[in-house]
C-alpha cells in the first residue's frame, strides 16, 4: 500500500553553509478509478482516504446520489486503483475536460450551464468574528501539512466545530474527499461552511455547490468565474480570510453585513 508521505533527504545552504537535512514530503501518485469494471480515469493525488475520493467524485459529478447506490467500494492490493461497484450501469462521460485543479483536475460538468442548484433560499447567518475561528480550527486539522507541508487542506464545519477535514496535494481532490466522507458516514450537519487553504476555482465552486454549501471560506483568493457562479448558486464566497480580516466577493448577508 502506497503512504502519504515518503521520506527524503536534502542539502540546505544557510547563511553561507550547507547543512544536510532528513525529512518527509507529501507524496503525489497517480490512483486509476474503476467504475463497474471499466477504468474511467486516473487521479494524480495522495493515497489517504481513495476510497471516499472516488465516491465524492462521482457524487460531485453527478453520477450518484447516495451511498444508496453503491454496491462496494476497495481500494486494490497495490493501492494504486479504486474499484467502485454500483447497483445499476452507467455511462462513462464521453470527454473529460482538464481543469485549473491543482495535479490536473477533470470534470465532465459545463460550469457555464444554468445551474441545476441554488441557495439563494438559505438564511443561515453567522457574525464575522466566525470566519477567523474557523480558520484557526483548519490549521489545527493540518496533521500531513504539519509532517510535510505542501499540501492543501479542506475542512467542513457547522459552524462552531471541524466536522470533517481532508487533505491532498490537489485542492480540488480535498472537495471530493469530504463528500465521499459525507456520505460514506451519513453525515449532514444543519449549517454547511467548507474551509480550504485552496485557491477557489470554478471546479471548486462547483463541488461546493453540489454538496449544497452555503458559505466557501478560503485562505486565498476566488477566479473570476468563481465569483460569477457563486453569484448565479446564492453562495457567500470568501476570500484572503485570516484572524481578523477577510474579504466577501457574493451574498454578504450571511456574514451579518447589511
Amino acid at each position: 500500500m502506497i503512504t502519504p508521505q515518503k521520506a527524503i533527504q536534502y542539502e540546505r545552504y544557510e547563511f553561507k553553509r550547507w547543512e544536510h537535512h532528513n525529512a518527509e514530503t507529501i507524496v503525489e501518485t497517480p490512483v486509476s478509478l474503476t467504475v463497474n469494471g471499466e477504468v474511467w480515469l486516473t487521479f494524480m493525488c495522495t493515497p489517504v482516504n481513495l476510497e471516499a475520493m472516488s465516491v465524492g467524485f462521482l457524487y460531485n459529478e453527478g453520477i450518484i446520489e447516495s451511498m444508496d447506490e453503491v454496491e462496494d467500494v476497495r481500494v486494490c492490493e497495490h493501492g494504486d486503483n479504486v474499484d467502485v461497484w454500483l447497483n445499476r450501469s452507467v455511462e462513462q462521460p464521453t470527454s473529460w475536460r482538464r481543469t485549473s485543479g491543482c495535479t490536473g483536475g477533470i470534470t465532465a460538468v459545463d460550469m457555464l450551464a444554468k445551474p441545476d442548484v441554488s441557495l439563494e433560499g438559505d438564511r443561515s447567518t453567522f457574525p464575522p468574528e466566525t470566519i477567523g475561528h474557523l480558520v484557526e480550527m483548519l490549521f489545527e486539522s493540518q496533521e500531513l501539512y504539519r509532517e510535510t507541508g505542501g499540501v492543501h487542506t479542506t475542512a467542513l464545519s457547522d459552524g462552531e466545530r471541524i466536522v470533517l477535514s481532508a487533505e491532498d496535494i490537489g485542492r480540488h481532490n480535498t472537495l471530493d474527499k469530504i463528500a465521499g466522507l459525507c456520505l460514506m458516514n451519513k453525515i449532514s450537519p444543519e449549517t454547511k461552511i467548507l474551509i480550504t487553504t485552496g485557491r477557489i476555482s470554478s471546479e471548486m465552486l462547483q463541488k461546493a455547490a453540489r454538496m449544497n454549501v452555503p458559505v466557501l471560506i478560503s485562505r486565498t483568493s476566488p477566479s473570476s468565474l468563481s465569483i460569477e457562479m457563486a453569484e448565479r448558486y446564492g453562495i457567500t464566497l470568501i476570500g484572503y480570510a485570516r484572524q481578523h480580516r477577510f474579504n466577501v466577493y457574493s451574498n454578504s448577508q450571511r456574514v451579518g453585513f447589511s
